[in-house]
């Protein structure tokens, strides 16, 4: 029997310029006294979370900040967030101040006081043991400073599992923030590159909750038995075209000038329709590939981005394998494919499985990605580990539209290696 029913989730939102003075009201409506802030300190050094912290202390309520969120976040980084909002708490509600990493890392904090347990035993199979928090978590407040990852929105928290070498998930809806509170004005600092990471992260975001598997052609389920990720709606459908609309008018010009409100405001709107979207139907082989990418890396390291440790920035490590993801996708659902197409580049022309591939990848060129895998130090041999990675992530790899075995998704990274 096929499923009848899909569910849709989303904190309450606040949009728009100068969004984030409003905060002390935001967090005295949910009750917040004692307030923890969780930033890092590159976003730190931009003086948002301080005139924030400056906010909330003038409205009464007592802040800590805790500003060592780890830019891609890992189980260790995760375990020492909630350590240290253990022994400087207990508080009301958590405020985080940043980009995914730091949102994702007030998510874990906001699980592990509330709940007993280690990080790995919330982490998604088989990676970790999948465990579902029991008891409620504290409120939390979510302020995007980067255009992008969308987890203001979603029920997931992101990270690197060390012992591993795999980035992974927590999900659950319990993890979804209480409010969002995206103001565009936060968003003029981010280096080009990361404007340009975390704005393919809204990119594939939109397309793969586009042309993920339709809602209805999964089995049907109970009541208690539905995820999050229910594969491609009609409401999903609304956010992710919308937010495809809004990246064809405002991604280059963000990217050429950083100063351009317009093309900020844009984005930032982009990014939050596509995290409504995903939220909902959820992503699927190009963020499955993205995992092992980010989570093996060796020695790359972005402009514009800490250059302590290596890494792949995860808008990055998703887009570098979907034009060869979307090229494998197409006979599942070529409209939606073509019609993608055409919302990013309406003058684009053609009708084959190569159409979305080669919008993206011109998008791609103009905001400076590197030229593939090769380019962020990956090679032939190492193809075989990251398909065998990407096929951990069964969670993400069930909505896609067609089925992906291991040896399509090394097809695919291999195609990814070099890609212009």
């Amino acid at each position: 029997m096929s499923e009848t029913v899909f569910t849709y989730g989303a904190p309450s939102l606040k949009f728009g310029p100068g969004a984030s003075r409003e905060l002390a009201h935001d967090l005295t409506a949910l009750g917040a006294r004692r307030v923890l802030l969780v930033t890092d300190r590159g976003v730190a050094a931009t003086g948002h979370p301080a005139r924030i912290v400056d906010s909330l202390d003038a409205a009464g309520l007592a802040v800590t900040t805790y500003d060592r969120s780890r830019v891609e976040p890992t189980d260790a980084s995760l375990t020492e967030a909630a350590a240290f909002a253990r022994e400087t708490g207990p508080y009301d509600a958590v405020l985080a101040v940043g980009g995914g990493s730091s949102i994702d890392t007030a998510k874990a904090v906001s699980l592990l006081t509330t709940n007993p347990g280690e990080v790995l035993d919330y982490v998604n199979p088989p990676v970790g043991g999948g465990r579902a928090p029991t008891e409620p978590l504290l409120p939390m407040v979510a302020v995007p400073t980067t255009t992008g990852t969308g987890s203001e929105s979603t029920t997931v928290c992101v990270l690197d599992v060390l012992a591993q070498r795999v980035k992974s998930g927590i999900s659950h809806p319990r993890l979804r923030p209480a409010l969002a509170v995206v103001d565009p004005d936060l968003t003029t600092s981010q280096p080009a590159m990361v404007t340009a990471s975390s704005g393919l992260d809204i990119l594939c975001h939109a397309l793969e909750s586009y042309t993920a598997r339709w809602y209805s052609d999964f089995d049907a389920k109970r009541p208690e038995q539905r995820v999050p990720y229910c594969g491609a709606n009609p409401v999903a459908d609304l956010f992710a075209r919308q937010a495809l609309t809004l990246l064809a008018g405002s991604f280059r010009a963000a990217i050429r000038d950083p100063s351009d409100r317009r093309a900020r405001e844009a984005m930032a709107l982009a990014a939050t329709y596509a995290g409504l979207g995903i939220g909902s139907a959820g992503v699927h082989i190009p963020h499955a590939n993205a995992y092992p990418i980010a989570g093996r890396v060796r020695d790359y390291r972005p402009a514009g981005y800490p250059q302590d440790a290596a890494m792949v920035p995860h808008g990055m490590a998703v887009a570098l394998t979907a034009p060869a993801a979307f090229r494998f996708t197409f006979g599942a659902t070529p409209e939606r494919h073509l019609d993608a197409a055409r919302l990013l580049e309406p003058d684009a022309t053609g009708s084959g499985p190569d159409l979305l591939p080669a919008v993206v990848l011109r998008l791609m060129q103009d905001v400076g990605m590197p030229n593939g895998l090769g380019a962020v130090g990956y090679a032939e041999p190492d193809v075989t580990d990251l398909a065998a990675g990407a096929l951990q992530q069964q969670r993400l790899l069930s909505i896609a539209p067609r089925p992906a075995a291991e040896e399509d998704l090394a097809a695919i990274i291999a195609d990814s290696l070099e890609l212009w």
